[in-house]
């Protein structure tokens, strides 16, 4: 039998847990500005892009508004607005930078519906590409991610803060 090592996964696996006096996770990450420390990509006027800490694939990101709402209903129209021009963009970056194929985009509303985070509302952009699904999570119930995040979150972060995004 072959084995995978590594080790840095350790980091996602068995996360310290933060306790629940610390409030949201999302509004602290987008209160304290600490970019590249919470893998955040990008700030708009009233979301933010950031890497999701267990990707279902390289280069998952998620778009979150800043305001702790738990509904697209409970976005202004300029949010709305906001919220969409950053998943183009980090759709743009995805595609210019890591040859991203398609993508997934979604999101899961309520603790029901798969939501790690259910209280402030966040879409997933998950990028893909021919053949992404490899015998791992078959035979081995484990996905391999074959890029770290602190690559990923370099090369995402400088294109979309280039300009080069389509506007």
């Amino acid at each position: 039998m072959k084995r995978l090592w590594a080790p840095w996964r350790k980091a996602y696996i068995r996360p310290k847990k933060p306790s629940a006096s610390r409030g949201c996770l999302f509004c602290r990450v987008q209160g304290n500005r600490q970019n590249a420390k919470n893998l955040v990509l990008r700030h708009n006027p009233s979301c933010f892009a950031i890497l999701n800490l267990y990707p279902y694939n390289n280069g998952h990101v998620l778009i979150v508004p800043n305001r702790h709402v738990n509904s697209i209903a409970q976005l202004s129209a300029e949010e709305k607005l906001d919220w969409l021009a950053l998943t183009t963009d980090v759709i743009d970056a995805l595609k210019n930078q890591m040859n991203a194929q398609g993508f997934n985009v979604g999101l899961n509303l309520g603790a029901a519906a798969g939501a790690g985070i259910p209280d402030h509302l966040h879409l997933h952009i998950v990028p893909r590409w021919a053949g992404d699904h490899n015998f791992m999570p078959v035979l081995a119930g484990a996905k391999v991610i074959s890029e770290s995040l602190q690559s990923a979150y370099e090369t995402l972060r400088i294109y979309l803060n280039s300009g080069k995004t389509k506007k």
